[in-house]
């Protein structure tokens, strides 16, 4: 039997773009960050900036700072159980949601197995936020990650979740590292059926934010600048016969 314990491991979210922090993180998240003297964190210099953001009470040098990221081996991990039970403690994303595309979930793990209380606290997630906004299947998607990174293998996945986004009606989701987007775009318009669908979400939050859903012949008239850039891509395919598919040709022809 496991007994809770008092302690919790608060999920902190981080913002996606610089200069949004009032915007879009809610005064939650600085209630909870405040009473927090032991974070787990991804880059120790982009979390201190955070804490200083968030205007935390007590000086940063006084604060402890232990980083997880996709480095730290997982035998590591059960390491870190004495520090989740010396009071509250927060498991700090670089960007975004804690464990949502983002290392931490070893670690969420332990505290549940531990009997530590797992409380996510709201902020932005760049995927959620890409759905919405796409105009594809919100009711059945899966998130892929990242894609292979040679060519040969991320062009014959990209053709699989293509295939798996008509036959099961799946908004298909993933990521790239911003350097290489214009390399998936290239191949996303080469691997892809014309009539297909494709979103792509970039610096989502920002003063720059980019959203459109175009079909693949649409894009391929007139490509985005992606490089460097974080961004979303979403794929689907329309199931419904042509007569059904009509409907939206004015949207998406």
């Amino acid at each position: 039997m496991i007994f809770f314990m008092a302690f919790t491991l608060y999920l902190i979210p981080n913002v996606l773009s610089d200069n949004t922090y009032s915007e879009v993180l809610p005064q939650q998240i600085r209630n909870a960050v405040v009473r927090i003297r032991h974070f787990f964190v991804e880059d120790v210099k982009a979390a201190r900036r955070f804490l200083i953001r968030m205007r935390h009470p007590v000086p940063l040098h006084e604060l402890f700072f232990h980083e997880l990221n996709e480095h730290t081996p997982v035998q590591e991990i059960p390491s870190f159980l004495p520090f989740l039970t010396t009071g509250d403690t927060g498991l700090l994303s670089e960007a975004g949601m804690p464990a949502v595309a983002d290392p931490g979930a070893a670690l969420i793990r332990l505290a549940h197995e531990n009997g530590i209380r797992v409380t996510p606290l709201v902020g932005p997630s760049s995927i959620p936020l890409a759905l919405m906004a796409s105009g594809m299947n919100g009711q059945s998607f899966a998130f892929n990650g990242y894609l292979p990174v040679k060519k040969n293998e991320r062009i014959r996945r990209i053709q699989q979740l293509e295939q798996r986004a008509e036959k099961e009606g799946q908004t298909q989701i993933f990521i790239e590292t911003p350097y290489r987007n214009m390399q998936m775009l290239e191949d996303l318009l080469s691997a892809c059926q014309p009539d297909s669908l494709l979103c792509i979400a970039s610096e989502l939050t920002s003063a720059n934010e980019f959203i459109a859903t175009r079909r693949i012949r649409q894009w391929k008239q007139q490509l985005p600048d992606l490089n460097r850039k974080p961004a979303v891509f979403l794929l689907h395919r329309d199931s419904r016969p042509p007569k059904m598919r009509g409907r939206q040709k004015k949207y998406f022809a």
